[in-house]
C-alpha cells in the first residue's frame, strides 16, 4: 500500500480535531474549524494564536488585515502563501476575539505538534507572544524576537517521541500592523527568513545537521 501524502495525513488530523471536539464551548461559538493553509512541503510554518473573525467566516488562517500584511512581508522575502503553511495553536475562533485561554491552548497543542510532525519544516515562525510561550514559555518576545532558537518537544503517544525544531519569534502582524515602530522591527525579523534556510540547508549538505 502506498504510504499516505502529508496532505492526506493533514486531512485526517483535521477530521480527527473535529472528532475528539477537543473544545465543545468554542466550537458551538464558531462558523468552522480552521485547521490551516499553504504548502504541506512547506520549509517555513507560520503560527498565530487564534482565528478572528474573517478566518472564522472564511476558514483559512490570516486572511484579514493581518494576512494581507503578512503577505506583502512574504513577497519582500520571494515567498507567497502556497510556499508556505500557516495556522493557529487554537482552530476554533473565541467569542468577541478574546485571547485563547491556556486550557484552550493546552488542549489543541498535541494537535499542533502533529501538523508540526507531518510537515516537518525547517523554521517555526511563532506569530505573537501565545504562539512564541507554547514553544518557549520562559522568553519575553520583546527580548527574543527575531532570534531564532533550536529546540525539541516531546511527542506523547506519536510515532516519533520528540521533534526537533527551529524556533523565530516573531511580533505578531496585527499588533505591528498599528505600532509603527514594531512594524519595522518585524519587517526586520521577516527578512532573516531566507538567510536562516541557507543556513541551515549548508549545515544539512556539511553533515551538521545533528547539531
Amino acid at each position: 500500500m502506498a504510504a499516505k501524502t502529508k496532505q492526506q495525513l493533514l486531512e485526517e488530523l483535521k477530521a480527527k480535531i473535529e472528532k475528539d471536539d477537543p473544545t465543545p464551548e468554542l466550537r458551538a461559538g464558531a462558523t468552522q474549524l480552521v485547521f490551516g493553509d499553504g504548502s504541506p512541503d512547506a520549509d517555513v510554518v507560520f503560527i498565530g494564536e487564534a482565528p478572528g473573525k474573517n478566518e472564522d467566516e472564511q476558514g483559512k488562517p490570516f486572511v484579514g488585515a493581518a494576512g494581507k500584511f503578512l503577505n506583502e512581508m512574504l513577497a519582500m522575502v520571494n515567498l507567497k502563501r502556497e510556499d508556505i503553511y500557516i495556522t493557529n495553536i487554537v482552530k476554533y475562533r473565541p467569542p468577541n476575539n478574546r485571547d485563547p485561554l491556556p486550557a484552550e491552548k493546552k488542549a489543541f497543542l498535541p494537535y499542533l505538534q502533529q501538523q508540526l510532525e507531518i510537515i516537518q519544516p525547517k523554521i517555526v515562525a511563532t506569530l505573537g507572544r501565545h504562539s512564541l510561550n507554547c514553544f518557549l514559555p520562559e522568553l519575553f518576545i520583546s527580548q527574543c524576537h527575531g532570534e531564532p532558537k533550536r529546540v525539541k518537544i516531546s511527542l506523547k503517544g506519536q510515532k516519533n517521541n520528540s521533534l526537533e525544531l527551529v524556533i523565530l519569534p516573531l511580533y505578531h502582524p496585527a499588533a505591528a500592523l498599528y505600532n509603527g515602530s514594531q512594524r519595522q522591527t518585524l519587517i526586520d525579523d521577516f527578512m532573516k527568513i531566507p538567510i536562516i534556510l541557507n543556513k541551515l540547508s549548508s549545515n544539512s549538505k556539511g553533515g551538521n545537521n545533528a547539531k
